[in-house]
């Protein structure tokens, strides 16, 4: 059976730090869906969905085992549906630990067979993170370094 992997989140923008977990993912998982969620704590997005969505399919597009899909309902019964198992999520810091801690416990809970996977941020993207890009970005920083893609 494959071993199929969502990736959820925002993305908003999807990063440098998230392609590593991405790509890092693909050493555990025959297949990551990248989900992106249309969150409702985060009605106000920076960049739109379908922008995002191209960025990230263009990103990924020599890797047929990666693909981008939007949703707009529980991870776990997306999950489900895209028959994922696993749930895989990148860790910066204690603080994302406690937040991913407490989603991965619900998530198990709607759904009993998925797991979550974390995997620790690579050093040189520990200090990324798509709010702190929306800032650069929003007031005219360079944020090209932090991106796998042009905006």
């Amino acid at each position: 059976m494959k071993k199929i992997a969502l990736f959820p989140g925002s993305f908003d923008p999807f990063t440098k730090g998230h392609e590593d977990i991405v790509l890092r993912g693909l050493k555990l998982f025959d297949e990551i869906i990248i989900a992106i969620g249309y969150n409702s704590a985060k009605s106000d997005r920076y960049f739109k969905i379908d922008f995002m969505k191209e960025r990230i399919e263009s990103t990924f597009k020599h890797l047929p085992q990666i693909s981008v899909q939007t949703y707009s309902k529980l991870t776990a019964e997306f999950a489900r549906e895209n028959q994922a198992k696993f749930l895989l999520r990148g860790l910066r810091n204690t603080t994302d630990f406690e937040y991913e801690n407490t989603i991965a416990q619900v998530n198990k809970h709607l759904h009993s067979e998925l797991e979550s996977i974390f995997l620790i941020t690579s050093p040189p993207y520990a200090s990324i993170s798509s709010s702190i890009i929306r800032e650069v970005h929003r007031y005219g920083g360079d944020v090209s370094a932090m991106l796998p893609y042009s905006l």
